[in-house]
């Protein structure tokens, strides 16, 4: 039964206005359309790792967590890489430990210790004890973060976790936790404080009862971040964690307030410690008496800067006298810590390292590029492109064609990336960088796709012309605040700020700080037309870092307007939603503003999307976080009328999935889409009821979603951009489809564009080439499924039944199912063993316009229309096309009566050479029969090819040259040139000349001695 969710009377009114609109107020079964999947389009290229392990038994074996894309396994020292917790969780890791007694057992900690403004929470504690096959919850998913997993060296089953707890509110559950029984129960060991979460643990090596551990009192708020505390201390224990003695106030340790500290043992001599501390007079210190007393050998500031971020140290296994520190780069002593020499892996800014006890020349380190592999030292390393794990802001696409999908990669540059390509996977050639940087949005001129704006932190905005290359600055303001907190800017520019172009003016370009801009000259001259649409707290305003080490990058400036868009159906319409949470509507371009926040919206929440209502003038939609607040809850809200009344719309979604996008279907009213801090949901009745739209998609963040020509693109927060490559299944869904024995569903419209889809480690997914085709099977068919292919006169092209027709053997299961037909017409016969040079025997693609598709079950049909549309990228006609067509289809119809000759040629000679031989006087005869038709032969087909590059031995022959116009003509989308034409009929014409004499033999001789229809009739069965 259908939901009411509007007044009668209106909602009478609106089916008036829009009669062929319906809004479904229900939810489906995810089996009717879960043959849609979610697709990894890219980069592989990647993003910010916090935790690495390797394996001591295995040379080639190692792990890495990524901070919102599960844990990762490679095989083969880093040549790829390869997700484990897909299936069972995902989201940020905070550490992942290898069990050095059984190296099958791993325990993995949700949660990234790198707390930077972007930084997700994970979901506990996972085990798994068959080296990532299959995992175990082991729960505690309230820790939030947990920064490092010790494993007791010969029992498995003893495990130790330091558990930095929820970062965004003060909570109990932090400290060192141990677990007797192999994580199935967890106690607290250590506690400091309801701030102070346990950051770093280490066992002695040689004493596995003695363990170091630190606490850290940190705290992030919307506005800021707050390192360093009294409960941010050092502890030691003796007996396995059961009591521990703070030594963080031992001789030669820094007076005054403490932050984030580091600790290691060195594996040769257990009285030798070093540690690294945040501290105004902080730096590396050594112990040689096992923490009793300390002395400073290094404040290098390389070392310790943005302690926050870093603050990590390693020992040496094989020296002891050789130490690690990572930070930007990564820092090695071999003298006991007094000098360092940093050098950098393939990505900088480096948070964790991996030494293997046995040989220290084996290492993988962890930083904002993924992980990297070394098995010499670090002389080299491994590649970071081979990691899908890059962390995406926000994303939008361009009109070029095939359309390319735009975004800025923390830690690393913005892009574009092509959707999708003729080949079989999306590589390193379908991308670029782009305009501004990591932080930044970007939007495309919608005059030209090859102008594009870009921001970054610091209040950048660039503009890049692809084509050209040329780059430059057009800040609204650009006075750099570096270091300096929100609190004396004249604009505060948020680290992610908005830039967007008028969907009525592509001449006017928007920019938000704390107040709306707009240029109408790219960026020459920027108007300023609102006043401060935010709170501009001034209590918010000051520094960020911390009573230690100030860390002021804009991405803690608070009171701005983080997110900002204008109706896509009335010019003018302007909406602002501010991260402290106002949101702000002007419906005169600009010239007045109205504070139109909801009556129940949480104060200080962020307003992190909105999005025009495709349908109404006075539309809205609004996706809100306040988990900085420690409130983990979903928001969303819509409005019909400029913001007046507002509806929260969260029903169906998990109470702890916080909500970051929404999205409505500009093509299906009633249809949004929502993006959360742990997946998917769509809602197919205007918000009141959500699902997820999951599917196979990992359970990752998904931080924006734009849709373009039904397609549904999601950037995500840990494994770069995902898509689903046809929304109509969605918007098609009804009762009819459950109900009936089978549904098939209208195809999209499709392009006639080339492309496989092909799984790869190293490159995205493809869109196949063709249409695709969807449909449900309510039950098993009886006896056969056929799909079949019609051009607008119904003349049937292609056919694929369950029962096989020519090798296409339909394939099918219960439910959900997708068909790609690659709108080619059927390929030219072949021959056994055949061998060719550049001669494909691929049929034509068909050309664009009106075809159906039938779908018949058990006897029953159903038919379906969908049009095929041309390659924008060619200029070709339609009569252009067709002569193609005709051109590649009579190619391929003289190729198979070439073919079907020759194999009825063998099967001749076959049964001629055995009658000679059982009847001698018939020899000679047949002989001279079987000469003539193998010079034929020959003179079709170079019969002394045996292996693929024996043409460049023995010449081709007529077959070959005819074939090779499939690739001259069938190249691209244009009519054939004059000498393809003129080749083509002379090689015809040359066939043409053996077929006759091979037919007049075939007549006057060979059906005198075989019954040769008998033969024929043979061959058409098989």
């Amino acid at each position: 039964m259908k939901k009411i969710f509007m007044p009668i009377v209106c909602l009478f009114l609106w089916l008036l206005i829009t009669p062929n609109q319906e809004i479904n107020a229900q939810t489906y079964d995810e089996s009717l359309y879960d043959a849609v999947q979610w697709r990894l389009v890219g980069p592989h290229r990647g993003g910010r790792s916090a935790a690495v392990a390797g394996v001591t038994s295995d040379r080639n074996t190692y792990y890495f967590g990524a901070t919102g894309g599960g844990v990762w396994k490679t095989d083969n020292a880093g040549r790829t890489w390869e997700n484990i917790s897909d299936g069972y969780f995902g989201g940020s890791i905070g550490a992942v430990t290898v069990a050095e007694s059984d190296p099958n057992i791993i325990y993995v900690g949700g949660g990234e210790k790198t707390v930077r403004g972007n930084v997700s929470y994970g979901y506990g504690f996972w085990k798994s004890v068959d080296a990532g096959e299959t995992w175990e919850h082991l729960g505690m998913e309230e820790t939030r973060f947990i920064s490092r997993i010790r494993i007791h060296p010969e029992n498995p089953d003893i495990v130790y976790a330091a558990v930095l707890g929820d970062i965004f509110k003060p909570t109990e559950m932090r400290g060192v936790y141990k677990s007797t029984d192999g994580g199935k129960s967890w106690e607290r060991k250590l506690y400091a404080g309801e701030v102070a979460g346990a950051v770093d643990l280490i066992l002695d090596p040689n004493d596995p009862e003695t363990m170091y551990a630190s606490t850290w009192d940190v705290k992030r708020t919307p506005y800021s971040l707050e390192s360093g505390g009294p409960n941010s201390k050092m502890f030691k224990s003796t007996d396995g964690g059961e009591n521990w003695t703070e030594i963080s106030r031992n001789p030669g340790l820094p007076e005054g307030i403490l932050g984030i500290m580091g600790i290691t043992v060195s594996p040769l001599n257990s009285n030798r410690l070093w540690a690294i501390v945040e501290n105004l007079d902080g730096g590396v210190f050594r112990s040689d008496d096992a923490g009793a007393t300390w002395t400073k050998t290094n404040e290098d500031r390389s070392l310790r800067q943005r302690a926050w971020y870093y603050t990590r140290i390693y020992a040496d296994t094989q020296d002891e006298n050789t130490v690690y520190v990572v930070n930007v780069d990564y820092h090695k002593s071999t003298d006991g810590g007094e000098t360092f020499k940093n050098s950098r892996a393939p990505h900088g800014d480096h948070h964790d390292l991996w030494i293997d006890p046995n040989d220290n020349t084996r290492m993988v380190i962890a930083d904002d590029g993924g992980a990297q592999v070394s098995l010499d030292g670090g002389e080299s390393w491994s590649t970071y492109m081979n990691q899908p794990t890059a962390q995406f802001y926000r994303v939008t696409t361009d009109n070029h064609f095939p359309y390319r999908i735009y975004g800025a990669q923390q830690d690393n540059s913005t892009m574009r990336i092509n959707h999708r390509n003729d080949g079989y996977g999306i590589t390193e050639d379908d991308w670029e960088v782009s305009a501004g940087s990591e932080s930044g949005w970007l939007a495309v001129d919608p005059t030209d796709n090859d102008v594009v704006f870009g921001g970054n932190y610091g209040g950048l905005l660039q503009l890049l012309n692809h084509s050209s290359g040329a780059r430059r600055n057009v800040n609204v303001y650009p006075d750099n605040p570096m270091g300096h907190g929100a609190e004396g800017m004249k604009y505060r520019f948020q680290w992610n700020f908005p830039i967007f172009f008028s969907p009525h003016d592509p001449e006017v370009l928007y920019t938000t700080s704390n107040m709306f801009h707009r240029s109408t000259n790219k960026g020459q001259t920027w108007e300023t037309f609102s006043p401060d649409l935010t709170r501009n707290a001034k209590e918010k305003l000051g520094p960020s870092g911390g009573p230690i080490t100030k860390d002021n990058t804009s991405v803690e400036y608070y009171s701005t307007i983080f997110a900002a868009t204008e109706s896509p159906l009335k010019k003018g319409v302007l909406w602002a939603g501010s991260d402290d949470g106002l949101i702000h509507v002007s419906k005169d371009n600009g010239g007045t503003w109205e504070n139109v926040t909801p009556e129940n919206f949480p104060e200080w929440t962020q307003v992190n999307s909105v999005e025009g209502h495709p349908f109404e003038e006075g539309g809205l939609y609004v996706a809100a976080t306040s988990y900085k607040n420690g409130d983990f809850a979903p928001y969303l809200y819509k409005t019909t009328d400029y913001g007046a009344t507002w509806t929260k719309i969260v029903s169906g979604i998990d109470p702890q999935h916080f909500t970051r996008v929404v999205r409505a279907d500009p093509a299906k009213r009633g249809m949004l889409y929502a993006g959360t801090e742990t997946g998917m949901y769509f809602s197919f009745d205007d918000g009141e009821n959500w699902q997820p739209l999951q599917l196979n998609l990992p359970i990752v963040p998904i931080t924006d979603l734009t849709i373009k020509d039904n397609n549904l693109i999601a950037a995500t927060q840990g494994r770069s951009f995902w898509m689903i490559d046809d929304l109509t299944v969605l918007h098609q869904l009804s009762d009819d489809v459950k109900n009936n024995a089978f549904h098939l569903f209208k195809p999209q419209d499709s392009y006639l564009l080339d492309g496989v889809r092909r799984e790869s480690l190293t490159a995205g997914t493809n869109r196949p080439g063709g249409v695709l085709v969807y449909y449900h099977l309510k039950d098993e068919p009886k006896e056969e499924v056929k799909i079949e292919f019609f051009d607008n006169d119904k003349n049937l092209i292609r056919e694929f039944s369950s029962k096989g027709i020519e090798g296409d053997t339909l394939k099918f299961k219960t439910g959900s199912n997708e068909f790609n037909w690659n709108l080619r017409v059927p390929d030219a016969i072949g021959f056994e063993g055949m061998i060719m040079w550049s001669g494909p025997l691929r049929g034509p693609k068909v050309v664009p316009g009106k075809y159906h598709v039938r779908m018949t079950v058990d006897g029953q049909s159903q038919d379906e229309s969908f049009e095929v549309l041309p390659d924008l990228r060619y200029p070709s006609s339609q009569e252009d096309l067709q002569a193609q067509y005709d051109f590649l289809l009579s190619v391929r119809d003289k190729l198979t009566e070439t073919h079907e000759a020759i194999i009825m040629i063998r099967k001749y000679r076959d049964e001629l050479n055995k009658i000679a031989e059982d009847n001698p006087r018939q020899r000679r005869r047949i002989e001279g029969i079987v000469n003539t038709i193998s010079d034929i032969e020959k003179e079709l087909y170079q019969t002394q090819n045996r292996s693929g590059q024996d043409p460049l031995n023995y010449p081709i022959r007529l077959n070959n040259k005819l074939a090779h116009l499939n690739v001259i003509a069938g190249t691209g989308a244009y009519k054939p040139t004059d000498g393809a034409e003129e080749v083509r009929m002379e090689i015809t014409k040359q066939i043409d000349v053996q077929l006759t004499k091979f037919r007049d033999i075939e007549q006057s001789q060979i059906s005198n001695i075989l019954n040769i229809e008998e033969m024929k009739t043979e061959l058409d069965r098989k």
